[in-house]
């Protein structure tokens, strides 16, 4: 633990995203067992969702809840991005904004040293500068993501790629929230005392240093915030059926020959994606395990076959990517899931269906981890076709042996080195502590 004359006080204020909700979470327990007092802040219904903290460490972190406020079109118990369809995130937005003054009086009741937020809340920083709080600004996806973001808004007419020019677009929209994530994103950056970033050197050491050229301000790593490796106990495992069951037919399987397919909680397919990537499963001839949400109504036919299992339940995805069957997990590109893959050395098929997404898929080919799924051209869609050819390619061709050779070495190197991992979380904790504010000290 810290030396406590040394100690902070550190809040943590993640968007209403899991996608973010759960990294801040996890640096929020790498901190507190430093023992430093996290005040980590939500809205009641995504608290509740949080595995609770370890024992050890509730005298240390700490989970408010804040009330989010009703706003008109956003559904009654929707806190989260995972909870409403994609075009509603707006009104979440604009309810976040509405946390503004329970958090203003959260602040001025206990003047914490830090405050470590997300892109979203742009009315923070003029709030914690009149208090003496100093702020940390956490990106939440790879550096490669943040600096196409930068160049996008801060040099929207060279735009010299059609990529730039499209997340100029979207930023810039403007939305029901009143605010656009340009403005958000902008505002968040110049408030910050520094930037930190859900990646680290040995992965992106170039594009680290490049934001911080663009951004003018220290820009620190914290690692790659791996989740927690699962306890295989028998007491843990009785816990969960939905495990048992999936165990039992993964335990039947060949070494590295089952295809883990899912695509987070927010990819909402479209029956004709549904159909195509059923479709290339079975084409591949590959055993399969497809955690699928979001998607009702499928044919009865599609969940029995002695090919694969297509899951509509809860699965816990670590334990899954841990087995000794996985040989490939054909994956959105969600950086959260890159990482859990490459912490077990398991290589992935790249399905990328969003803007981040695809940048995230040319991360993971730059690290020689993936193979990529074709899509056309012209309307840029994927087919049963592509979707055999990359499975085929990874399980049974040499480009695919290369990748699972290049995932292994990433994991005993970097992601699945928890050496590394609190090199990081011990240099941000040194930076908080020689950057404390001097009132506070």
């Amino acid at each position: 633990m810290a030396d406590e004359s040394k100690n902070l006080h550190i809040v943590m204020f993640p968007f209403l995203a899991f996608g973010h909700i759960l990294p801040f979470y996890e640096l929020a327990k790498l901190l507190a067992q430093k023992g430093h007092k996290i005040s980590f802040i939500s809205t009641p219904r995504n608290i509740k969702r949080l595995p609770k903290p370890p024992l050890n460490l509730q005298p240390f972190l700490e989970l408010i809840e804040l009330p989010l406020p009703q706003v008109e079109n956003l559904p009654q118990n929707a806190e989260s991005t995972m909870d409403i369809p994609h075009h509603m995130v707006p009104y979440l937005k604009k309810a976040f904004d509405g946390l503004e003054e329970p958090l203003s009086k959260f602040l001025e009741s206990c003047t914490p040293h830090w405050i470590i937020y997300d892109f979203a809340p742009y009315w923070l920083p003029p709030i914690s500068s009149k208090l003496g709080i100093s702020c940390i600004n956490l990106y939440i996806f790879t550096a490669f993501v943040q600096i196409t973001t930068l160049n996008a808004l801060l040099n929207p007419n060279s735009a010299e790629k059609e990529v730039s020019k499209g997340v100029y677009e979207f930023l810039t929209l403007q939305n029901e929230s009143g605010v656009t994530d340009a403005f958000r994103i902008q505002e968040s950056i110049r408030g910050a005392a520094a930037i930190s970033i859900r990646s680290c050197m040995e992965v992106e050491g170039e594009s680290i240093r490049y934001i911080e050229y663009l951004c003018k301000k220290p820009v620190i790593p914290v690692g790659l915030l791996p989740p927690p490796l699962p306890q295989n106990s028998i007491q843990d495992n009785n816990k969960d059926e939905n495990w048992n069951t999936i165990l039992k037919w993964l335990d039947e399987q060949e070494k590295e020959s089952v295809i883990y397919v899912a695509f987070g909680s927010e990819v909402t397919l479209s029956d004709e994606e549904f159909i195509e990537i059923n479709m290339g499963l079975h084409l591949s001839g590959c055993p399969f395990f497809w955690v699928l949400k979001n998607k009702k109504n499928i044919p009865n036919e599609s969940n029995n076959n002695k090919l694969g299992i297509i899951w509509n339940d809860w699965a816990p995805q670590l334990k899954i990517l841990a087995h000794k069957s996985i040989g490939g997990f054909l994956s959105h590109c969600g950086w959260s899931s890159v990482i859990e893959s490459l912490e077990f050395g398991c290589p992935l098929i790249l399905l990328p269906f969003q803007g981040e997404q695809e940048l995230n898929a040319m991360v993971v080919e730059g690290m020689k981890v993936g193979v990529k799924v074709e899509r056309n051209e012209g309307d840029g869609k994927f087919t049963r076709y592509s979707i055999a050819k990359a499975l085929r390619t990874m399980m049974f061709q040499e480009e695919g042996k290369s990748c699972r050779r290049h995932a292994e070495e990433k994991k005993s190197k970097i992601f699945g080195s928890m050496e590394i991992q609190q090199k990081y979380i011990d240099d941000f904790v040194d930076y908080m502590q020689i950057h404390r504010p001097i009132k506070n000290n």
